[in-house]
């Protein structure tokens, strides 16, 4: 650290005296450029009870980077030209949950953990997207249902670790998703009480009565880091970080004013504490989210690599203003969020060639994340009669997608838990347009009432049609007219 160059930030606090008092489940990047930052300034001003413990539920991948580092990475801002660095010091370790549960369910059950943060994807929650019910014939599910000494899924941790701290005569820890997908607290919240309730309904009813689940929106572009960034970052400091993170300037977190012990001075910390999460969380998904996956499908289609180039392109750029323009009739936006300067902001971030964010990082897990980007958006336009024209567009390139192969003749992975359905339908249909209507009969992602309704079915054929035949530049520009 000594060594380092004089224009890197670094912590100020001892480390040495930090107390572990947040565990997060999925220590990804979003968590350490977005989470974790928030904690490392709660410790730089002066509170040192907000180290965090990092859990890794699959692979040993970020353990092997981080702990070597003893939990030390760069964060690296770009903004254009500039680049700021940054160490941040609030890691306490990182643990892998499959390579011994019990130590850390035990992690969580100390008495100085308040929090339980976690990034684990749509998928982590074992959430069936239709019913919004844990799906219990999940194997992993299963498994823990039978056995919670050697838990497997993010509810089973949280389940055996409250457990144990109701055994231990402790308050819950309040559970904070920070994952992109409405209703969050909710969703894990239910994935608990279903679990906990089959195991224990003494500990259902405990965790219902004193547990907290706030809802949560959280927004910071983290694109994936690659070879070329450690080694330019190696360059920089001379030093070499397989943990470092690129992010962007702006950052944001609006939490549910809902916990169930203590928490950081998070309004002091730049959070924002709010009764609703609700508007926030509509207009966060519907604007960024939606109009990041609808472009990261179209360009990598047309064989974009990254946004910013994505955007350069006059057809894709008009597309995208025409779908915030149907995304803007269905929000309801809270005091303090002024829509037309957001979808400027937005604009500006997504030019920023800097991230070099792929399009198909975004692409990943698409079937989980449409229902809130897009087609939330297509089910309030045709339930307030207006048009889908550019929301339809979104869905049609996702199926498009689907098929594994760019305009240009590149065959890629789809990378999507229903992938091989998802090509299983592709295939077995007679033409294009059964292609749309097979896709939409998949009740895993489409609504019934939504996949039944012949305005949205014709919208999201004619969109697809246009696809195929116009390629995505054609396509998108139809789309914005």
């Amino acid at each position: 650290m000594s060594q380092l160059p004089l224009d890197v930030a670094q912590p100020k606090y001892d480390r040495a005296e930090v107390k572990t008092g947040v565990v997060h489940l999925g220590v990804g990047a979003f968590h350490r450029a977005h989470q974790a930052v928030v904690f490392d300034d709660a410790l730089a001003g002066g509170d040192l009870r907000w180290g965090v413990l990092g859990a890794s539920l699959r692979s040993p991948g970020v353990r092997d980077q981080l702990n070597p580092q003893d939990g030390l990475y760069t964060l690296v801002l770009r903004d254009g030209a500039r680049e700021d660095l940054r160490i941040i010091g609030a890691g306490c370790g990182v643990l892998v949950g499959p390579e011994d549960p019990a130590a850390l369910v035990a992690a969580m059950a100390r008495a100085e953990v308040h929090i339980v943060t976690l990034t684990v994807t749509e998928k982590g929650y074992r959430i069936d997207p239709a019913s919004g019910d844990l799906i219990f014939n999940d194997p992993d599910v299963a498994a823990d249902l039978i056995d919670l000494e050697a838990p497997r899924t993010a509810p089973g941790f949280l389940v055996a670790a409250l457990k144990a701290r109701k055994a231990a005569g402790l308050k819950p820890f309040t559970v904070i998703s920070c994952d992109n997908l409405p209703q969050n607290g909710q969703r894990i919240r239910a994935a608990v009480l279903a679990m906990a309730g089959r195991i224990d309904p003494d500990l259902a009813d405990w965790i219902r009565r004193h547990g907290a689940f706030p809802q949560t929106m959280i927004d910071r572009i983290v694109p994936a880091t690659t070879p070329d960034d450690v080694a330019r970052l190696t360059g920089r400091l001379g030093f070499e970080d397989q943990g470092m993170v690129k992010t962007e300037p702006f950052t944001q977190w609006v939490i549910e004013n809902h916990f169930a012990g203590e928490r950081p001075d998070f309004p002091g910390l730049g959070v924002q504490l709010a009764e609703s999460v609700e508007p926030w969380e509509n207009a966060k998904l519907r604007l960024l989210n939606g109009a990041h996956s609808a472009l990261s499908y179209l360009g990598a289609l047309a064989g974009f690599e990254h946004v910013h180039e994505v955007v350069g392109v006059p057809s894709f750029r008009t597309y995208v203003e025409a779908l915030w323009d149907e995304v803007e009739t269905t929000l309801e936006p809270p005091p303090g969020l002024v829509i037309a300067d957001y979808r400027r902001a937005l604009m500006a971030r997504f030019c920023n060639a800097a991230l070099m964010h792929r399009t198909r990082q975004i692409a990943i897990d698409g079937s989980q994340k449409l229902p809130q980007r897009l087609l939330a958006t297509a089910s309030d336009r045709l339930a307030a009669g207006l048009g889908i024209k550019a929301t339809a567009l979104g869905v049609a390139a996702w199926m498009r997608w689907q098929s594994g192969l760019t305009e240009g003749g590149e065959r890629f992975e789809v990378d999507d838990p229903l992938a091989a359905e998802t090509a299983r339908r592709l295939a077995e249909a007679d033409n294009e347009a059964d292609q749309v209507l097979s896709l939409l009969r998949l009740a895993a992602v489409f609504p019934q009432r939504l996949a039944a309704d012949d305005r949205f079915a014709l919208a999201v054929t004619d969109a697809y049609l246009s696809l195929c035949r116009k390629g995505a530049v054609e396509a998108a520009r139809e789309a914005a007219v």
